[in-house]
């Protein structure tokens, strides 16, 4: 019976220290995720999956930040990543220009993109909402489709390549699949930095207050749809960076970039890790995307089976991956 305090005791202190765990990790979320980040190469079977993992990521983080932070569901999404990647694809091919104001064009051609999308669709709620931005982003499908002459139409465009990058103390020849990784990452942790001080600040606490309840936000005197629509725009440069990088990666740019299945895998990303968490998609982006790798390599009927274990996730585990882990931490 003597053993009974002891153990109780012991699991307190256990309990403690995961409590602490937790705290560290959130108070230095952006360390550890970075932290986390420049090692994960290292655990990939290649460094090709971890470098689609580290973009994917990145493209699912800036999705959530609409629909995990503030409780919006939107399939338009690739509208954002397409025409990041096409914009610097373009200034690369037809303009000549370097990588960085390729960037640049392609985040700005998102954002671009997003405030007009935005100031469509946030006026929509619910279903409505996920019907327009998924209509919205098939007209922006359609019209880069037509440019084939700047696009390359169906068979997308190509010859997207930025070769050695020097930056004076370090040299990127972004043919190394290794080199290729750390030059993104720099741009990666740049955007989870900022995209974290936009959480911490009031207009991060505004998004969750529309994500727990719109009325009484509006109630309380915020500008519920002025909100949303600046929400959109943020999201479209984040996931716009992440469809710049891509062409860099890829050195093409596929019409399926602007393809509404990419709105769904970056809704897939999102549930697999824990919507509205901050690690939550790069593990989603990580589950969906080594899962998908595996299950290729057995059968050609790898959507079954992806589709399967999608469904017992969201079945048993309706926090996420990550979002399961930091439930579990917490009790």
């Amino acid at each position: 019976m003597s053993d009974i305090p002891m153990r109780d005791t012991e699991l307190q202190v256990s309990g403690n220290r995961l409590a602490g765990i937790v705290r560290s990790i959130a108070r230095h979320r952006v360390l550890a995720v970075s932290a986390f980040l420049l090692l994960f190469p290292l655990i990939m079977p290649y460094e090709a999956l971890a470098v689609n993992i580290l973009i994917f990521g990145l493209f699912a983080l800036g999705f959530n930040l609409v629909f995990g932070y503030m409780g919006v569901l939107s399939f338009g999404h690739a509208a954002f990543f397409g025409i990041g990647s096409y914009a610097t694809g373009i200034a690369i091919v037809h303009l000549g220009l370097s990588w960085l104001p390729a960037i640049l064009l392609g985040v700005a051609g998102a954002g671009v993109v997003a405030m007009i999308m935005g100031g469509m669709a946030i006026r929509s709620r619910g279903i409505y909402f996920a019907m327009v931005t998924l209509a919205l982003a098939q007209c922006v499908y359609y019209l880069v489709y037509q440019m084939s002459d700047w696009t390359g139409g169906e068979d997308g465009l190509t010859g997207v390549k930025a070769g050695e990058i020097n930056l004076g103390f370090f040299e990127f020849n972004l043919v190394d699949p290794t080199a290729k990784y750390y030059f993104m990452y720099v741009f990666v942790v740049i955007a989870i930095f900022l995209f974290s001080r936009i959480l911490n600040s009031p207009f991060g606490a505004v998004l969750e207050a529309i994500r727990e309840n719109e009325n009484r936000a509006r109630a309380c005197g915020y500008n519920v749809l002025l909100t949303k629509w600046y929400a959109f725009v943020i999201s479209g440069l984040f996931c716009g960076l992440a469809g710049s990088l891509n062409a860099l990666h890829l050195s093409v740019v596929p019409i399926e970039s602007l393809h509404y299945h990419l709105s769904g895998q970056a809704v897939m990303m999102s549930l697999l890790g824990g919507m509205g968490t901050f690690f939550g998609p790069f593990v989603g982006a990580m589950a969906f995307l080594l899962l998908e790798d595996i299950i290729t390599t057995m059968t050609t009927h790898w959507p079954l089976f992806l589709g399967t274990i999608f469904m017992i996730f969201v079945l048993f585990f309706p926090k996420g991956i990550w979002g399961s882990v930091l439930h579990w931490m917490k009790r």
